[in-house]
C-alpha cells in the first residue's frame, strides 16, 4: 500500500494523520501528528478466539518514548521501564471509548500499542493517542463499529478553546476529555475549578463540532485505503439454553437478587447454578457448566433492566433517585495524623492522611518535564473487599486510574503552598465493596483532610450515576450498585463541592448518548451530592484549627539572596551548626523561601530563632551575646554569630585601664557586648563596658 497522508485543521492547527509507512505488518497503523508531537498507533488482532474467557480481550498499551523529548533515561540501565502513572492512566483514556465499539461476543484478543515518537512539550499526546487508536482500527479488518473522535477543552478568560498546551491548561478552569462516536458522546474525563453543570454542558457542546471533523477524516482514510472487515466467530447463547435457564432458574434469581447483603446473594447464586447444572445432567443435550453460567448471566441481565424499566425501581427496591444509608466518622486511628471512615451501603473506604515535609514531595519526570507533587492521593482495593481470594500485588491499572479521579476531584480546594507548606499524602483503603468505591474515596478523603487540619476549602463528595436505556426509554439511575453497573449501559462518576464540579468521568457500554441525557444526568446527581455532602459536615463542618501532635512542625520563611547566604554560611557551616545543635530539617528553594522543619515544637522555635539572629540587621545600641574568637594587642574579636565579628576595642573592654587583653576576656569566653557603631564597609564596633546587666560572672 502506499503511503497515504491526510490532514485537517483543528483549532487552527493541523491535525495529520498518515499509514502505509511505517508498522505495516500489524493489522492498522498510523500515525497522528499535533503541531511537532507525532504518535504512532497499531492494532492488532489475534487469529483465534481465546478460551475460557466471557469478556472482550482488549489490551491499550501506550508508551511515552523519552527520545520523543530529545531526552535520555535515568538510572542505572538507561531503558524506559515500567510503565509511568501518566502512560497507565493514558492507556486507560485510550482503551475506554473503544471497549464499546466492538461486536458482542468478540473474543480474539486485541492489542493497542500506542508509542510517543515525538514530543513538542505543548501538546499533549494522549488525545493524539485515541485518534490514532480509533483509526488504526477503523482502516483494519478487525470488526469495530468507530470511528472515534476525541479532544480536550479549556477555559480561559470565560473562553473555551480546543486542546489547550500544557502552559494553557495551567491557568485553564477546565481539563476536559470528550470523546464521541457519530452516536454521541462516548466518553468523558474531566476535571474543573467548582464550575456549575451549565458550563459542562456547554464545554461538551463546543467539542463536538470538532470531533464530526475527526471522525469524517478517519472515514475518508477508511474509503481510501481500508481493508475489508473480517467475519469472525462471535460468542452467542443457544437460544433453546436460554429459554430452559429461564423457565427453570428465573423465579429463584429473581428471589436472590432481593436479597440486601451482597455476600449472600453471591453464595445463592452459586447454589441456584449448582442446582441447574445438576438438573440439567438429567437432560440429552449437555451444556457444560460455563455456558449455563453465561446463560443465567444473560437472563439476570434482561431481567434486572426490565424490571427498572416496568417498575422504576430498582432490584434492591430503591427507587431511581434513591441513596442507600451513608455514614461517616472521623479520627477513628490514634496515631495517623488524619482518618476516616465513610459508608455507603455495602462500600466501606478507611482514609489515612499523612503530612510530610518537603524531602517528602514526589519527584515526577516526564516528557514535558520535572515536576514535583505535593499532594498524592492513592488508592487500594485489596481482595478480601469483595470475598475474593487473590494475590496481593502492586497496584493495578484500575486503582491507578481510581487514584487519580479521586486526587483530581480534590486538587480545586487543596490549599495553596503558601498557605499550607506540607506534602500531604491520602490513602484509601476499600474494606468492603459494591458499587463506586472511587466516589466514597472522595467523600473519605475529604473527611480525613479535614481531620487532619489542612485547610480544604470546601467538603467535596461524589456518586456514580447508571442508564437503563432501550430504544427510546432512558432510566437514569443515582447511586448505583454493583449489580446495576454490571448490567447498565453507563458508570459516570460526578465529583464536587457545593459550589459546583470538580471532575466527571463517563464511560459507557453502549456507543453513545446525546449532550441533553448527559446534562439531565448532571442535574439529577446534584442533590444527591449535596445531600452526602450534608451528612459529611454533620460529622465534620470545617477543617480542625491544629494539626495532630504526631504530624510534624512547619515554619516557612522568606529572605534576600544576600540573608540566605549568611543562612548557609561559609561551606555551610551556619546550616550544618543550626540542623545539628536543634536537629531540624531545612529546606532552601531557589526563590529564597526558607522552610524548617521539626516534630519538636521546641527545637523548631529554636531553630528559627537561630535563623532570624543570623538575619537581622544589626542597630547601633543592641546588645547582644558573642563569643571571643581572637585576641590582639588592640582588642578583641567578638563573634556575634557564624561568619559576622565584631572588634572590642581595648578601650572598651572596662572602665578602668587595661594594660593586656587577656586580663579582661580569653578566647571562648562567652560575653555581652553593645554595638556602638558600624562603618561603611559594614565593620562593627563592640563594647563590653557599655553593654548594660554586663556581670563578669558571665565573662
Amino acid at each position: 500500500m502506499e503511503p497515504l497522508r491526510l490532514e485537517e485543521k483543528i483549532n487552527g492547527n493541523s491535525l495529520i494523520i498518515e499509514t502505509g509507512k511505517l508498522a505495516k505488518q500489524a493489522d492498522g497503523a498510523v500515525t497522528v501528528q499535533y503541531g511537532e508531537t507525532v504518535v504512532l498507533v497499531t492494532a492488532v488482532m489475534s487469529k483465534e478466539v481465546k478460551e475460557g474467557v466471557d469478556f472482550l480481550p482488549l489490551t491499550v498499551e501506550y508508551q511515552e518514548k523519552t527520545y520523543a523529548a530529545g531526552k535520555i533515561p535515568g538510572g542505572f540501565f538507561k531503558r524506559e521501564g515500567r510503565p509511568s502513572e501518566k502512560e497507565v492512566l493514558t492507556s486507560r483514556l485510550i482503551d475506554r471509548p473503544l471497549r464499546p465499539l466492538f461486536p458482542q461476543g468478540l473474543h480474539n484478543e486485541i492489542q493497542v500499542v500506542a508509542m510517543v515518537l515525538s514530543s513538542d512539550l505543548r501538546n499533549d499526546p494522549n488525545i493524539l493517542g485515541i485518534i490514532g487508536a480509533s483509526c488504526a482500527l477503523h482502516i483494519s479488518d478487525i470488526p469495530f463499529f468507530g470511528p472515534v473522535g476525541a479532544v480536550r477543552v479549556g477555559r480561559l478568560n470565560n473562553e473555551f478553546i480546543i486542546n489547550p498546551t500544557y502552559s494553557e491548561l495551567e491557568n485553564s478552569e477546565i481539563d476536559l476529555v470528550v470523546a464521541g462516536s457519530k452516536a454521541g458522546v462516548v466518553m468523558l474525563e474531566g476535571f474543573s475549578q467548582e464550575l456549575p453543570e451549565e458550563l459542562i454542558k456547554e464545554a461538551i457542546e463546543f467539542a463536538l463540532p470538532q470531533i464530526e471533523k475527526i471522525i469524517a477524516l478517519q472515514d475518508k482514510m477508511r474509503e481510501i485505503c481500508g481493508k475489508p472487515k473480517q467475519e469472525v466467530s462471535l460468542a452467542r447463547v443457544d437460544p433453546s439454553l436460554l429459554s430452559w435457564v429461564r423457565e427453570n432458574g428465573l423465579e429463584k434469581l429473581n428471589a436472590l437478587n432481593k436479597l440486601s447483603d451482597r455476600e449472600k446473594r453471591i453464595e445463592a447464586m452459586e447454589a441456584l447454578i449448582k442446582e441447574l447444572v445438576e438438573k440439567h445432567s438429567l437432560l440429552e443435550t449437555k451444556y457444560t457448566e460455563a455456558e449455563i453460567r453465561t446463560a443465567l448471566n444473560d437472563v439476570e441481565r434482561a431481567e434486572v433492566r426490565r424490571i427498572i424499566l416496568k417498575t422504576k425501581k430498582r432490584i434492591d427496591g430503591r427507587g431511581i433517585t434513591d441513596i442507600r444509608p451513608v455514614s461517616c466518622e472521623v479520627g477513628v486511628l490514634p496515631r495517623t495524623h488524619g482518618s476516616s471512615l465513610f459508608i455507603r451501603g455495602q462500600t466501606q473506604s478507611l482514609v489515612v492522611t499523612t503530612l510530610g515535609t518537603s524531602t517528602d514531595e514526589q519527584m515526577i519526570d516526564a516528557l514535558e518535564g520535572e515536576t514535583f507533587k505535593k499532594f498524592m492521593l492513592h488508592y487500594n482495593f485489596p481482595p478480601f473487599s469483595v470475598g475474593e481470594v487473590k494475590p496481593i500485588k502492586g497496584p493495578g491499572r484500575r486503582e491507578i486510574g481510581h487514584g487519580a479521579l479521586a486526587e483530581h476531584a480534590l486538587l480545586p480546594v487543596m490549599p495553596k503552598e503558601e498557605e499550607f507548606p506540607y506534602t500531604i499524602r491520602v490513602v484509601s483503603d476499600i474494606l468492603e465493596s459494591n458499587g463506586s468505591s472511587s466516589m466514597a474515596t472522595v467523600c473519605g478523603a475529604s473527611l480525613s483532610l479535614m481531620d487532619a487540619g489542612v485547610p480544604i476549602k470546601k467538603a467535596v463528595s461524589g456518586i456514580a450515576m447508571g442508564l437503563i436505556k432501550e430504544n427510546a426509554e432512558e432510566i437514569v439511575l443515582t447511586d448505583i450498585a454493583g449489580l446495576e453497573d454490571h448490567y447498565g449501559d453507563m458508570d459516570f462518576k460526578i465529583a464536587g463541592s457545593e459550589k459546583g464540579i470538580t471532575a466527571i468521568q463517563l464511560d459507557l457500554k453502549i456507543e453513545g448518548i446525546s449532550v441533553e441525557l448527559i446534562h439531565k444526568i448532571l442535574l439529577q446527581a446534584k442533590p444527591a451530592r449535596l445531600f452526602i455532602l450534608e451528612k459529611m459536615c454533620e460529622v465534620i463542618a470545617k477543617p480542625r484549627e491544629k494539626i495532630s501532635s504526631y504530624a510534624p512542625k512547619i515554619t516557612t520563611l522568606k529572605f534576600t539572596p544576600e540573608k540566605i547566604a549568611l543562612i548557609i554560611g561559609p561551606g555551610g557551616r551556619n546550616i550544618r551548626k543550626i540542623i545539628d545543635e536543634t536537629g531540624v530539617d531545612i529546606d532552601i528553594d531557589d526563590y529564597g523561601e526558607v522552610s524548617v522543619s521539626s516534630f519538636s515544637e521546641e527545637n523548631l522555635k529554636r531553630a528559627v530563632e537561630m535563623i532570624n539572629f543570623l538575619t537581622q540587621e544589626l542597630k547601633v545600641g543592641e546588645i547582644l551575646r558573642g563569643k571571643i574568637t581572637r585576641i590582639t594587642n588592640f582588642g578583641a574579636f567578638c563573634e556575634l554569630y557564624p561568619g559576622k565579628e565584631g572588634l572590642i576595642h581595648i578601650s572598651e573592654l572596662s572602665h578602668r585601664f587595661v594594660k593586656d587583653v587577656t586580663d579582661i576576656v580569653k578566647v571562648g569566653d562567652e560575653v555581652r557586648v553593645k554595638v556602638i557603631s558600624i562603618d561603611e564597609q559594614g565593620r562593627i564596633s563592640l563594647s563590653l563596658k557599655q553593654a548594660q546587666s554586663f556581670k563578669k560572672e558571665n565573662i
